[in-house]
Order: structure tokens, then sequence, then C-alpha cells
């Protein structure tokens, strides 16, 4: 059993290292989606602009917050 283990153990380096990668780039991706909405969203009402980038603030915290919990997992995987 612990030869199997010493067996995959680079292994999951490269699977943590992948896996924070691919938070990191979700989070990217998902607060530029987030940006741009609240952009057309205040381009098309202005009057809106206070409530729309509150809410903006709020949703682009909260998918931060995941983004640092996989990036927690993943260096938990590491080091474990």
């Amino acid at each position: 059993m612990f030869g199997l283990l010493a067996e995959i153990a680079p292994l999951v380096g490269l699977g943590a290292s992948f896996g924070a990668g691919i938070a990191a780039i979700g989070a990217g991706l998902g607060i530029g989606k987030i940006g741009s909405a609240a952009m057309e969203a205040i381009a098309r009402q202005p009057e809106a602009a206070g409530d729309i980038r509150s809410n903006m603030i709020v949703i682009a915290a909260l998918v931060e917050g995941v983004a640092l919990f996989a990036v927690i997992v993943c260096a938990l995987a590491l080091f474990l």
C-alpha cells in the first residue's frame, strides 16, 4: 500500500497545481463577466448605477471566496 503512495506522490503536486490554476482562471473569467454585464447595465440605465455597482461588488466577492476556497483545498491536498 505504501508503495502505491510513493508512486503517485509526484502526481499530487501536479494535480494540486492544475487545480489551483483552473480555480484562478475560473475566478478571472467570472469576475470579467460580472464586470462586463455591470458596465452594460449601467450604460443602459445610468440612474441605477449605485445599486448595480454594489451588487457587482457582492457577487465578485462571492466568486473570489469560492476561488480562494478552491486554492486552499488544492494547497491542503498538496501538503497533506
